[in-house]
Parts: C-alpha cells; sequence; structure tokens
C-alpha cells in the first residue's frame, strides 16, 4: 500500500465532452518512473471523466501488467 500515487486529469474536446487521463507516479529506492495514460472514451461531463480516471489508475497500479515468460 502506498507506493503508487494516481494523478487524474481531463480534457475539454472541441465538441464539449471530456476526455480522461492519469498519470502513476512511484519512489522507490534510487530509482522511479512516471507514466502517463491518454484514453479514448470521452464523457459527457468532467466530473465521469475524473472518474473514469481515477478508476483506471486504481486498477493499473492493483493489477500492473505481467512480463511474458
Amino acid at each position: 500500500m502506498g507506493q503508487y500515487v494516481v494523478s487524474p486529469s481531463t480534457q475539454p474536446t472541441d465538441c464539449g465532452r471530456f476526455r480522461a487521463s492519469f498519470a502513476v507516479q512511484r519512489s522507490q529506492g534510487n530509482g522511479s518512473y512516471c507514466r502517463v495514460f491518454k484514453l479514448d472514451t470521452t464523457f459527457a461531463s468532467r466530473e465521469a471523466a475524473r472518474m473514469f480516471a481515477v478508476t483506471q489508475g486504481w486498477l493499473q497500479t492493483c493489477f500492473p501488467p505481467r512480463l511474458a515468460c
């Protein structure tokens, strides 16, 4: 717990909808990384886009992709 920081963000589109994105940051020992995920789905409200970004960020930190053997 507490290994990651998820920062959600929203951006308005030209048609009045909103896109979601999030950044995942992790620091451990001498190494750290930050990945930004920009999502293609659009939403009718800024709050809906933000909640989607928070959920996707949580899923990314709980179930990180595994490398194939």
